[in-house]
């Protein structure tokens, strides 16, 4: 990989640098069943609450440093929190109350078995959050977020037609729906664009704390990446063969659309 160019604003430098991950990414075939709404609804809830941990570790960590200068310009929890809505959409899907779907089966044998992406990852996330410099936790909040406001918009499309849900109450949906920056009203497309780019300013104000911490940034985004990889990797590790087969064949094209931070002149 070539040497990024420092001069560059954050934003558009983590573009360019994490362009092939996120390619690399849109052509899991756990991504791929994803976005094609081809995932079984019981990996699709097993997916989310391996989301849930992540974020319910990663947003604490957000918290614990909200004045820090790197973190500061992008903190905005009202907005961005994805743990609470995780949680409303898993005990939906799962016909339960909120209260009690961590003690679901589903949940149960996720923590019997807990896959080694997701120790990596939330272990991951918490050294980042007790070192002496936390700057490198944005790399995270670009990849998630970042993604969770492009290309779970697709996501959102597609799971609405494969379980059945209803688009206009959103119930089941939360993980994918923002409110507005300066209200408390859902957020439609248009705003969803106007946080986005909130959210780049936030990132160049941060990278103008200089190079170092535009260094540790990048770095951090690329493993942040990895360990996405890694676990779509896990979602296609537990679908059949036959099922495998039939997602790549079928849905190989929706890839060029999939998850995660938007390459170079996409909104």
């Amino acid at each position: 990989m070539s040497t990024p160019d420092l001069t560059l604003p954050l934003a558009t430098i983590l573009q360019k640098v994490t362009f092939k991950a996120h390619e690399t990414v849109a052509n899991s075939l756990g991504a791929i069943s994803l976005v094609s709404g081809r995932l079984p609804k019981d990996q699709y809830n097993r997916y989310l609450m391996m989301l849930w941990h992540i974020y319910s570790t990663f947003e604490p960590a957000l918290e614990q440093h909200a004045t820090h200068p790197t973190l500061e310009p992008i903190y905005n929890p009202a907005v961005l929190a994805r743990s609470p809505s995780l949680s409303a959409d898993i005990a939906y899907l799962l016909d339960v109350p909120e209260a009690s779907w961590k003690s679901h089966p589903i949940h149960l044998a996720l923590l019997k078995d807990i896959p080694l992406v997701l120790k990596a990852y939330v272990n991951r996330v918490r050294e980042l959050a007790e070192a002496q410099d936390p700057s490198p936790l944005l790399g995270h909040v670009y990849v998630r977020y970042l993604g969770d406001l492009s290309g779970g918009q697709t996501v959102r499309r597609a799971i609405v037609k494969a379980y059945g849900l209803d688009g206009q109450s959103g119930e089941g949906l939360s993980f994918y729906t923002f409110k507005e920056l300066e209200s408390t009203k859902k957020g439609m497309q248009g705003e969803l664009k106007h946080i986005k780019e909130w959210f780049r300013d936030g990132m160049n104000k941060a990278g103008e704390r200089g190079n170092d911490v535009k260094a540790s940034v990048i770095g951090e985004a690329n493993t942040a990446f990895d360990l996405n990889i890694e676990l779509f990797d896990a979602i296609n590790a537990e679908l059949d063969e036959g099922m495998k087969m039939k997602t790549y064949q079928s849905c190989q094209v929706i890839a060029a659309i999939a998850l995660g931070p938007r390459p170079i002149g996409v909104v």
